[in-house]
């Protein structure tokens, strides 16, 4: 189905309020949004939307990308203030975190805006307040979405565009999924490492050495795997310290040509993260998940979603999981030769997503542009 229609589920999941489950979240003001623009036009049939996607030149279609943990700043959202309805996105966000997000997010600190129980919804809702300046400035963009893909907790911001979840419900789904997260993380001394390798790097082989070098330490049952697949030769390896320092200290013997610590709190996308599972899978239960109305693309294996209990299942796994992005991105922009790729607009703090597509598609990157959330400008 076309995004008019999924655009008017998203809509409807900020002004319709929300089912209350087990969980017994707090629901948004009632009517903070008014949605009867974007409800417009958005009753048709589910097979007439596909027809005149099919007929679409490539280049006037677009592909929505969210970015995830990592990409936060303080003074998100400036740039969106201006725009319709972004301050009553975030005042129901208030509502369902019970603090100030917006604040947070514009002021800090950037300590404060860093730990995962923070980061993880002001990265969703900065996301989804872009794709509002997105829709007030080029609506056509929003309109002729053909697919959308999320960096891990961006999976669930563009689930919410696609009408797979009301806000209110995605937003606590991640409240849960962060605080829990922040909390495993906090049991074990554990973070993520940047590697940019080279064709001969063995990247397999490197983690299996760092886990021998964790057991001389005396530690049980050491975690360390690639976590995130970004570009050729570019991965995330996640797991105990020990391990991670381990790697940094031998990346010539690895032939690593750079590694660099990233600024989270834990071995994210491991078995690490295993005490977050059941409180993640509880809530998704609790919630109305919904077949997407636009393709997204899961980061488990990098394929669309089919229904809602594959949602349910892929998202709780992913936290346990590798982040497969640069499958996802050859999933989303294989095509013939010669055919022309969509508009690639990045909804989110940052421009980090971009730089991963131009190293792993420099055609569909040149199509590409961030959506500006610092400044008050376009």
């Amino acid at each position: 189905m076309s995004v008019r229609v999924a655009r008017a589920a998203w809509a409807r999941g900020w002004g319709a309020g929300c089912r209350r489950g087990a969980a017994d979240f707090p629901l948004p003001p009632p009517r903070a949004v008014d949605v009867a623009e974007l409800l417009r036009d958005a009753t048709a049939a589910e097979e007439g939307p596909r027809e005149v996607a099919a007929r679409r030149p490539p280049g006037q279609c677009s592909v929505l990308l969210f970015p995830g943990q990592g990409s936060q700043v303080v003074g998100m959202g400036r740039g969106l203030l201006r725009y319709p309805r972004v301050r009553e996105l975030y005042a129901a966000a208030r509502s369902v975190l019970g603090y100030d997000l917006l604040e947070l997010s514009l002021q800090g600190p950037q300590e404060a805006l860093d730990r995962t129980a923070h980061c993880q919804p002001a990265v969703f809702v900065a996301s989804l307040a872009a794709v509002e300046k997105l829709h007030h400035l080029q609506p056509a963009v929003i309109e002729n979405c053909v697919a959308a893909a999320g960096f891990s907790v961006g999976e669930f911001a563009a689930l919410v565009f696609a009408g797979a979840m009301e806000f209110s419900e995605g937003l606590y789904a991640v409240k849960v999924r962060a605080e829990a997260m922040q909390e495993a993380s906090e049991a074990v001394p554990s973070g993520m490492l940047s590697v940019l390798g080279q064709p001969q790097s063995k990247f397999t082989f490197a983690c299996l050495e760092a886990r021998e070098h964790c057991k001389t330490l005396g530690i049980e049952n050491p975690v360390c795997e690639v976590a995130n697949y970004l570009f050729p030769d570019c991965r995330v390896i996640s797991g105990h310290l020990e391990a991670l320092q381990f790697l940094q200290k031998n990346s010539s013997k690895y032939h690593f040509r750079r590694t660099k610590m990233l600024p989270v709190s834990g071995g994210f996308h491991t078995r690490l993260m295993e005490p977050a599972l059941e409180p993640l899978a509880q809530v998704l239960k609790s919630i109305g998940v919904k077949k997407p109305l636009v393709s997204v693309h899961s980061n488990v294996d990098g394929n669309r979603y089919m229904h809602p209990k594959h949602v349910q299942k892929l998202l709780v796994r992913q936290v346990v999981s590798p982040v497969k992005w640069e499958q996802t991105m050859h999933a989303i922009y294989e095509r013939k030769k010669g055919t022309e790729f969509p508009q690639t607009f990045e909804v989110g703090p940052g421009n980090q997503l971009g730089t991963i597509l131009k190293s792993c598609n420099l055609q569909a990157w040149k199509s590409y542009r961030p959506v500006e959330v610092l400044e008050d400008g376009t």
